[in-house]
């Protein structure tokens, strides 16, 4: 085969070339238990965030130190908006909570936003939040 033919081919520009080979279904038996397995983490997530039905909570947290990082995540982690003042910290603690804040928010599909000086908001994916 010349160097041009092997160049058009490559591009998908050459004449299609016929497999004689047979399908492996094998494969459709591995897309089965993955999907089993997708199946089984949307569970897990839906045991993680809170149902519909539930009234919608905001908490309010007023962190001290940076240990009380782990009580944010709780809150946001079960679906609840949280919002933060860290006022009551020192600068580089406020700046590591903020840090660890967004982190958390972007590790749950969810977002941070500044809504006053040292005050934040950590929403979750389904809570929408507007401006006016």
């Amino acid at each position: 085969m010349g160097a041009v033919r092997k160049v058009a081919t490559y591009l998908g520009l050459g004449a299609d070339e016929h497999y004689d080979e047979s399908y492996d279904y094998e494969d459709d038996v591995e897309n089965e238990e993955s999907e089993e397995w997708h199946a089984s983490a949307s569970e897990r997530a839906a045991r993680r965030w809170r149902s519909i039905a539930e009234p919608s909570r905001i908490v309010m947290l007023t962190p001290r130190k940076y240990n009380d990082a782990p009580t944010i995540g709780r809150h946001f982690r079960e679906g609840q908006a949280v919002i933060m003042d860290v006022n009551g910290m020192s600068t580089a603690e406020a700046t590591r909570m903020v840090d660890f804040a967004a982190g958390l928010a972007y590790g749950c599909d969810g977002r941070i936003e500044r809504i006053a000086e040292k005050v934040f908001l950590l929403a979750p994916a389904d809570v929408e939040v507007t401006t006016g």
